[in-house]
C-alpha cells in the first residue's frame, strides 16, 4: 500500500490564491505606512525647523552675555556676508550686540564625535577678551548620568567662562589651540579640564571647539570692527 498523499488541484489553487491575497495585503499595508511616514515628516518638517531656530536663538543669548540683538553671517571666501538661508550650518556665524550697539561677541556652532554619536554645541567668542565666554549643548545622545555631564557638571561648564583663544602674531592662527587636560590637571588658560567617567564626551567637546576656533577666530578677530547691529531686538 502506498503512503503517498495526493493534493487535489482545487486545494492547490485555493492555497495559491490565499497566499497572493496575503502578499498583496502586506504590500498594500507597507505602502500605506510608507506614505503616512512621508506625509508626517513633510507635515512636521516646518514645525521642527521653526522649533530648532527658536532653540538656536535662545542659545545665542545664553552664550553671549549682555546680548540683546543678533545678526547672522557666513564666510563667502573673502568676507562675512549676511545670511540668506541657504548656507550650511557649519558656515554660519551669529554676531551679538548690546543695547547700546556694542559688539558682545560671536556665537558659533561646532560638532564633535562623542561616545554615542555627534555632539553639537554652540559657543560664544568675545574678541575683546580673546576668549570663549559661553557654551551650550544643542544636541547630544551621550549616556545619561555620564556623558551628559558635559551639559550639566558645573566644574566642566566653568571651563567656558574665559577659555583663552588669543590670536598669535600675524593674526592668521591662535597662539595656542584649545587642548584637553585630565580632570584636575588643567594648568593653562587654553585647556579644557575634562570629566572623570566621561572622558570621551569631554574630549569630543574639546576637539569640536579646538577645530572650530582654529578656523574661525582669526577671521572674526580681524573683521570684528566691520560687524554692525541690525534694528530688530531680542525681547
Amino acid at each position: 500500500m502506498s503512503d503517498t498523499i495526493t493534493i487535489a488541484p482545487e486545494k492547490k489553487q485555493a492555497d495559491t490564491g490565499n497566499s497572493n491575497k496575503m502578499l498583496f495585503a502586506m504590500v498594500g499595508i507597507g505602502l500605506m505606512c510608507a506614505l503616512l511616514i512621508v506625509l508626517t515628516y513633510e507635515g512636521t518638517k516646518p514645525i521642527i525647523a521653526k522649533n530648532k531656530a527658536a532653540a538656536l536663538e535662545q542659545a545665542i543669548f545664553k552664550v553671549l552675555p549682555g546680548t540683546v540683538t543678533t545678526a547672522g553671517y557666513y564666510w563667502d571666501g573673502n568676507a562675512f556676508t549676511p545670511l540668506n538661508g541657504t548656507e550650511a550650518e557649519g558656515q554660519r556665524v551669529y554676531a551679538g550686540f548690546s543695547e547700546s550697539g556694542t559688539l558682545t561677541g560671536f556665537a558659533l556652532p561646532a560638532v564633535g564625535l562623542g561616545y554615542a554619536g555627534e555632539v553639537r554645541v554652540l559657543y560664544g567668542y568675545d574678541p575683546a577678551q580673546e576668549a570663549i565666554v559661553g557654551f551650550y549643548v544643542l544636541e547630544s545622545k551621550e549616556t545619561p548620568g555620564l556623558g551628559d555631564k558635559i551639559e550639566k557638571a558645573p566644574a566642566f561648564l566653568a571651563n567656558f567662562g574665559a577659555l583663552s583663544v588669543a590670536v598669535g602674531t600675524g593674526g592668521n592662527s591662535l597662539k595656542n589651540k584649545i587642548a584637553y587636560a585630565k580632570s584636575g590637571e588643567k594648568q593653562n588658560a587654553w585647556e579644557v579640564d575634562g570629566i572623570t567617567g566621561a572622558t570621551i564626551s569631554s574630549k569630543a567637546v574639546t576637539e569640536a571647539l579646538s577645530t572650530s576656533t582654529a578656523e574661525w577666530v582669526p577671521k572674526l578677530y580681524e573683521a570684528k570692527e566691520r560687524f554692525k547691529p541690525q534694528t530688530q531686538s531680542h525681547e
